[in-house]
């Protein structure tokens, strides 16, 4: 089984790799003022989860710039996930907005909160 695991992942990466979605073209004042606000997210992701992958190319697709963290092989991240967001589940965004931070789980809200701050721009 954990065979089978391995080469789903392998297999879900190289698709991701051969059909990775384009980035809008934008403005470079309009990317700058994105940048800015996603400057504050943090997804913690399995590299060859599907879900953390849908995630990552709806980020990409909106040319969005976010910092990936993995949850699987960096044990300082596993334990932030863990501590401050209260369960190690991928893929997490970790939304930090004056002061106050939120973490959204479920890959469909976070694609809905990222389309939602590209329109914002």
């Amino acid at each position: 089984m954990q065979f089978v695991r391995w080469f789903l992942g392998r297999l879900i990466l190289l698709f991701d790799f051969i059909f990775t979605p384009r980035s809008k073209k934008r403005a470079a004042e309009q990317q700058q003022k994105l940048d800015a606000m996603t400057a504050n997210l943090k997804l913690y992701q399995f590299k060859a989860c599907p879900f953390c992958v849908k995630v990552r190319r709806a980020a990409k697709r909106e040319g969005l710039k976010l910092e990936t963290r993995d949850a699987k092989n960096d044990d300082q991240y596993r334990q932030e996930l863990l501590e401050q967001g209260g369960k190690v589940k991928v893929p997490c965004l970790r939304i930090e907005e004056q002061g106050k931070v939120t973490w959204l789980y479920e890959s469909n809200d976070i694609v809905a909160y990222l389309e939602k701050l590209e329109k914002a721009a």
